[in-house]
């Protein structure tokens, strides 16, 4: 599967034409806001106003990953999400307590469902093709590259719309800091990665993929391989999935030019993926990108939007790098996530 166009809304400045990660935003606190592009160059104004955030953010990614591509009608559209549109749930449930649960308007409702993103997208593009969102928490993202792959692979369609999109909200954020999930003290996030407490900081965005079966000109990346490990009993049995993993592909460690791991601040999440980096991947360089976008279920769409773009520059940029050096040559990269300690996802991209 090849990638041909990306398309990404996040925390950093991604949605404009200007260099690839140029210069970092820096926040302090524990949650990081996307930086929102003007969406009025995609979407009617009356629109606009009926669109939530999330909404608003995976159009905009959409968008740009077509335009990219050079297409202006995939022939599926496959997203992943874990929270949805919480802006308008949010909404919603505001209005339900307020009002007593009387005389309710149903638009906040129906527009806070998961498959709303995907939905509007579809409306947008007059695309009445195969339409789907993937739910599964920490694998929602995953589980929508592997329906696409797999799609592509049948030969039913020849390009797919994938992406995954979350938000963060006042109400959700709040409510997920009860669960002891972001740090109590402020931090920067140019140092979240050398954080010894425990949480993380919250983040947001949405990054889409156009990807075809075939390679074209067009073709930043290829999208090797992809693999879920879901709550391993034991670090012997997480080790022998990856190096299953590569081997598959008939790989190993030493050909991994650059290995992207999912390093939040979180002291215990943080051990995991040093772990895993020191044992399996002793002479790989190690970089981390959870600092840019900050947590969230399907974060490893930015991750794989930023490693598309490392392979079309051949260049990773040094505020991502954890250990080791830039590599000069960059032919394979291997992202590995592990959402919440439960969630493990390996996703391999190469040179097309």
């Amino acid at each position: 599967m090849y990638i041909q166009g990306t398309g990404c809304v996040s925390p950093q400045q991604t949605a404009g034409a200007g260099p690839f990660l140029a210069s970092i935003q820096e926040y302090e606190g524990n949650r990081l806001a996307a930086v929102e592009p003007d969406y009025k160059q995609w979407v009617e104004p009356n629109m606009l106003r009926r669109m939530g955030r999330a909404v608003k953010m995976g159009v905009a990614a959409a968008r740009l990953s077509l335009q990219q591509a050079g297409i202006t009608l995939p022939d599926a559209i496959i997203t992943g999400t874990a929270y949805g549109c919480l802006q308008d749930t949010g909404v919603f449930l505001s209005k339900m307590v307020t009002g007593q649960e009387k005389a309710l308007s149903p638009t906040a409702f129906i527009q806070s469902t998961h498959n709303t993103v995907s939905g509007q997208i579809g409306l947008l593009l007059s695309c009445h093709a195969y339409n789907n969102t993937f739910v599964h928490k920490g694998f929602s993202f995953e589980s929508a590259l592997l329906d696409s792959m797999m799609i592509l692979q049948e030969g039913a369609v020849q390009q797919v719309l994938a992406g995954g999109v979350d938000e963060i909200t006042d109400h959700s954020h709040t409510i997920l800091s009860r669960f002891g999930l972001y740090k109590q003290e402020p931090v920067r996030n140019t140092s979240l990665l050398q954080s010894a407490t425990h949480g993380t900081i919250a983040g947001e965005g949405a990054a889409f993929f156009v990807l075809g079966a075939a390679k074209s000109p067009q073709s930043i990346a290829q999208l090797a391989g992809l693999t879920t490990i879901y709550k391993p009993v034991s670090t012997e049995e997480r080790d022998a999935a990856i190096q299953g993993f590569l081997a598959t592909h008939g790989l190993r460690s030493a050909d991994i030019d650059l290995l992207i791991c999912g390093h939040n601040g979180n002291v215990e999440e943080n051990d995991t993926y040093a772990q895993v980096a020191q044992t399996l991947f002793p002479q790989t360089t190690v970089a981390g990108f959870k600092h840019l976008c900050g947590e969230y279920p399907t974060a490893t769409a930015f991750a794989a939007w930023m490693a598309a773009e490392i392979l079309k520059q051949q260049q990773a940029p040094q505020d991502i790098i954890l250990s080791g050096s830039a590599p000069e040559k960059l032919d394979r990269i291997l992202i590995y996530n592990c959402y919440q300690g439960t969630h493990h996802s390996l996703i391999l991209l190469s040179k097309p």
